[in-house]
């Protein structure tokens, strides 16, 4: 495999599904053409695909210079003229550079801070009692992905939203449709009118949402976001619905994709599923480790506001990069035997939440979320193994598991 035909993975959604192949090609990318132009593809724009953990540090750390905007996921020529044409269906968090990022970060940032997330320690040991509790009564034979890893975070953000639980099936539905728009067993369709349709739907519940925590505001996070403030002006419809779904989509997904993964991860590496069960203070370190492995966000987009040279590649301003986090997560400049999964891998600067300014704002509450679930699963198993194949999302943005078939025995 050439630079070349190893740079199509990041146009192929086909490609994120086949882990194997798609880590084969990112080792091909960074040992001969670590800065990469992708410009066989005529359905996107040529853009550069940067594979070396410290290029991406480089550029992470200089927000200024690499903006997010205009487009801060990697799509094709049709959906970026759409956005052009008819403006963002969304502006997230994701879509934003300073100063507006800063401003809109800060409208939750004190309650994602530490104080304030270690009041939900004794919440999370509980539902993940009895999410795990759940997976015994399954008598033995579950999809973890479906069964346990998607539904365990969605009731933690949800929860945290103050979403009631008999919608919890919608908002999963409507992230899949969301993420899993490139995937054929998860798109709505094919179209940009389909992914509209999508967001619309969001924009109606979210809408009717504010009202309510407008009318008679509560102490869960959409009240924040609710009545939250900028220069003494109320959030406008698009900053309120935006924020929702990247809390409520973003918030649940990703982490859904590491539970899985890491899950697998043990089953593959049977020495490291009993050395937590040896060593259950190494929990922690097992977790970045899923984290790493996984890495469920693929990309961000960065958009050059000046020429800048990188590894000797001359990237003129105007220019499209992208950032892999997957290959970057297993460059072997910076991790030891990088595709050997380390319950205990210590160090482990990984950048699956990214860097700098736009450092993830639910990092924190992600790895509490998937610590109270492995230190409740781990001790409560006896055996477990794959029962079927698994299946990895097709997408070029975020992604994981759609299905992990496995066959266990547990305890109470």
């Amino acid at each position: 495999m050439n630079p070349d035909e190893a740079g199509t993975v990041f146009t192929t959604p086909a490609a994120y599904a086949d882990d194997a192949s798609f880590h084969q090609a990112c080792a091909v990318l960074r040992r001969e053409d670590p800065v990469h132009l992708v410009s066989q593809d005529p359905l996107f724009a040529p853009f550069w695909a940067i594979t070396k953990h410290a290029d991406i540090m480089e550029i992470e750390a200089k927000p200024n210079l690499f903006t997010n905007a205009p487009f801060p996921v990697l799509g094709n020529i049709e959906s970026q003229d759409h956005a052009r044409a008819q403006g963002d269906m969304l502006r997230t968090l994701i879509h934003m550079d300073d100063p507006d990022h800063r401003v809109i970060r800060e409208v939750t940032a004190e309650w994602f801070l530490p104080r304030n997330l270690e009041k939900l320690q004794s919440r999370l040991a509980g539902l993940a009692a009895t999410t795990v509790d759940g997976m015994f009564d399954l008598g033995g034979r579950c999809d973890f992905a479906r069964d346990v890893a998607m539904n365990f975070p969605l009731s933690v953000i949800n929860g945290i939203l103050g979403l009631p639980e008999s919608d919890f099936g919608r908002m999963l539905m409507l992230t899949q449709e969301l993420f899993g728009s490139a995937d054929p067993e998860m798109q709505r369709g094919t179209t940009m009118e389909d992914l509209q349709k999508v967001i619309m739907e969001f924009f109606v519940y979210f809408g009717e949402l504010t009202a309510a925590r407008r009318a008679t505001p509560t102490d869960d996070l959409a009240s924040v976001i609710a009545n939250a403030t900028i220069d003494g002006r109320l959030l406008n419809d698009l900053e309120l619905i935006s924020y929702y779904v990247i809390i409520a989509t973003a918030g649940h997904d990703t982490t859904s994709s590491a539970i899985a993964g890491g899950l697998q991860a043990l089953i593959e590496h049977p020495d490291q599923l009993q050395r937590l069960r040896d060593e259950p203070g190494l929990i922690p370190k097992a977790v970045d480790e899923m984290i790493r492995w996984t890495t469920p966000v693929k990309h961000f987009m960065r958009t050059a506001q000046e020429d800048y040279v990188l590894r000797g590649r001359s990237i003129a301003k105007g220019d499209w990069l992208l950032l892999s986090y997957p290959s970057g997560n297993r460059d072997e400049d910076v991790f030891t035997d990088p595709f050997t999964f380390d319950a205990g891998r210590s160090p482990n600067k990984h950048l699956a939440f990214g860097f700098g300014v736009h450092f993830c704002l639910g990092a924190m509450l992600a790895r509490m979320e998937m610590k109270a679930l492995f230190a409740e699963l781990i001790p409560r198993l006896d055996d477990i193994a794959l029962a079927g194949e698994p299946a990895l999302m097709q997408t070029l943005f975020v992604g994981g598991h759609k299905r992990l078939p496995i066959q266990y025995s547990m305890h109470r």
